[in-house]
């Protein structure tokens, strides 16, 4: 996309930050964030079992959840980097996993399925580090059949005091390694506020020192929202 004089938009340029950011973190993502991440990854995995079926992930990476999840579910995972997706290809391969249908570069904004194609969307570490987190946020909800359920695993940054400060003054730096230090609640809970077909059901802090959360959302038909 490019503007009267032929550049870049902001957001495109995000885009592509995005995209090199992650080029750079493929070859060593497991090593660094497997083990730190691995309690959250679970959490989301067996919240995403409860319900089974269809389920897609969005921000697969490089596959590292995949092999958690049973047999019986159909899995598909879409990620913005290719060399994510490359390393989850080989992990596929590697391990046989046959209930993964597909693997696919995907935007998490401009999602390509049809509506309500998935019973679970799982999104994990994903929300806070897209250009614009609410528009990922409601293609997630667009994706879920009613009764399905979005399940994503977020950094929530502070609303205020001396933790609030510090991810302020960080965001310049951590934006350049793909990720946002500076991500309140406030943005989660205006946008389940303006939906009339989605509501919260769980909020779980997760480590490392609680500054993530497992979120749960569950999809109504529109209008039916209890």
């Amino acid at each position: 996309m490019t503007d009267a004089v032929g550049k870049k938009s902001p957001a495109e340029l995000d885009r592509v930050a995005l995209q090199k950011a992650y080029a750079r973190w493929a070859p060593v993502y497991d090593l660094v964030f497997g083990a730190i991440f691995d309690r959250g990854r679970q959490a989301a995995i067996a919240a995403a079992e409860q319900v089974g079926g269809r389920i897609l992930e969005v921000g697969v990476g490089t596959g590292i959840s995949l092999p958690g999840y049973s047999s019986q579910n159909r899995i598909i995972g879409i990620d913005l980097s290719e060399a994510m997706l490359r390393k989850a290809q080989r992990r596929v391969a590697d391990l046989s996993l046959t209930n993964v249908e597909k693997l696919e570069v995907m935007d998490a904004e401009h999602l390509s399925f049809p509506d309500a194609s998935f019973d679970v969307v799982v999104a994990n570490h994903v929300i806070s580090t897209v250009p614009h987190p609410e528009a990922a946020l409601d293609e997630c909800a667009r994706m879920l059949r009613p009764g399905g359920e979005m399940i994503l695993l977020s950094r929530i940054g502070a609303d205020r005091g001396f933790r609030h400060l510090v991810e302020r003054l960080l965001q310049p730096i951590v934006c350049r390694l793909g990720w946002r230090a500076e991500f309140p609640w406030d943005r989660f809970a205006l946008w389940t506020e303006r939906r009339t077909d989605v509501r919260l059901i769980e909020r779980r802090p997760m480590p490392p020192f609680g500054h993530f959360s497992l979120l749960r959302f569950v999809k109504f038909e529109l209008g039916a929202r209890a």
